[in-house]
């Protein structure tokens, strides 16, 4: 039994694919990297480990160097795949270190046949998966192509908006579930026929049915014995009986004088019968629903027969973002484990080194300040040294006079 399970442990090991996996250690990436001709003016990435980082070689990635741009480059993997009954996972680091006020940080998963010099916003992609920022604006798309149509997930996934790294992940399953994760921690997950309008709703309302005529939704009505009261009517303001005409008062120049209006105390509002019980209450009518005859399950949405490249194509208003430690592969645990050989000690090195930095450019401030604060006391004592002497000289020529 137990050479049973080590055996079965050593086959989902030897199972585990990884079909793409970029780094950027060298400028070797510019030769599996794809520059889209689509435009004559896309902005240039270059490799850079940003401000802070541990390892510069391992750190490095690749960073949109020119603001106002479009970017778009992909590559290709190694050998085209279908997910038919295996789970994929989307996984690359993304650090905004120029404070990005808008622009995207997304890839785009594509299939084998894709014309990756022509890569641009049209191009059909299996799925597009990462941040997008634009002022208030601040999400994880997570976009599946599904029969011709790319659609958006419903719900509001939020993504990181620091100058720090940041890992995301995505984990399509068979069973047409998925989840997403944020520096490896799951931030949102669910099923994709919920979470997406892929296929029509699964009941809609008949439309043959109708609310019957007699149908009374009112669950109060006016109780006819009630009778108004016969004092009820009072007028809402009156003249102040208390008011007198001024003495200056003029008819002549100032017209016929008269006291002014103040609330009457005795108004009641309008009146109205009181409320009692409808015997005719039925409650609200509920439209029934039916099936919809134009909704067919699926478990096969999740399926896509060919993946075979992946690419940014961003556009970026304030450039500086960096990408990097891109892997596609069949095992959540592959993806952990290159998270944890490649994000984890680069997230403790950053963090280190951009706290001190952070403590550092508060010393210059408050330093700055300081000096700041002294020069403008010492220009004060000056002036008032000054004007203490033009006083004694004033006083001393007075005193000749």
């Amino acid at each position: 039994m137990k050479f049973a399970l080590v055996t079965l442990a050593l086959a989902a090991t030897v199972a585990a694919e990884v079909y793409f996996k970029e780094t950027f250690d060298d400028n070797t990436w510019e030769e599996r990297w794809i520059q889209s001709k689509h435009k004559d003016d896309y902005g240039e990435f270059k490799l850079s480990a940003g401000k802070f980082y541990g390892d510069e070689k391992r750190d490095q990635g690749i960073k949109t160097s020119q603001d106002a741009k479009f970017y778009s480059r992909a590559a290709k993997f190694e050998k085209d795949f279908s997910n038919a009954g295996k789970t994929v996972v989307i996984q690359y680091t993304v650090k905004h270190e120029q404070g990005i006020d808008c622009g995207g940080g997304y890839v785009k998963v594509m299939a084998a046949d894709a014309n990756l010099e022509d890569f641009h916003g049209e191009t059909p992609y299996n799925l597009m998966f990462g941040p997008d920022i634009c002022g208030p604006t601040k999400k994880v798309h997570v976009i599946f192509s599904y029969k011709g149509k790319n659609h958006l997930i419903k719900k509001d996934i939020r993504c990181k908006d620091d100058v720090l790294t940041h890992l995301y992940t995505l984990i399509l399953n068979p069973d047409n579930t998925y989840e997403v994760q944020i520096d490896g921690e799951k931030v949102e997950s669910g099923d994709l026929e919920s979470d997406w309008d892929m296929l029509p709703a699964k009941t809609i309302k008949d439309p043959d049915a109708k609310k019957p005529e007699d149908w009374d939704e009112r669950e109060y009505i006016d109780d006819e014995a009630d009778t108004k009261p016969a004092d009820w009517e009072q007028p809402e303001h009156i003249a102040d009986k208390d008011a007198k005409k001024p003495e200056d008062w003029d008819d002549e120049m100032d017209g016929e004088w008269e006291p002014p209006m103040i609330d009457n105390p005795e108004y009641k509002g309008e009146w109205k019968p009181k409320q009692i019980k409808n015997p005719a209450y039925k409650g609200k009518w509920i439209h029934p629903d039916i099936e919809n005859p134009e909704y067919t399950p699926d478990d096969q949405m999740y399926k896509y027969d060919s993946w075979g490249a992946i690419g940014f194509d961003l556009w970026q208003v304030k450039a500086g973002t960096i990408f990097n430690n891109v892997i596609v592969t069949d095992s959540i645990e592959e993806a952990k484990e290159h998270a944890a050989e490649r994000f984890e000690p680069l997230r403790e090195a950053e963090k280190e080194k951009k706290e001190a930095a952070d403590k550092e450019e508060a010393a210059k401030l408050e330093a700055e300040e300081k000096k700041r604060k002294e020069e403008e006391e010492k220009k004060k004592s000056e002036e008032k040294e000054e004007d203490d002497d033009e006083e004694e000289e004033k006083e001393e020529k007075h005193d000749e006079l």
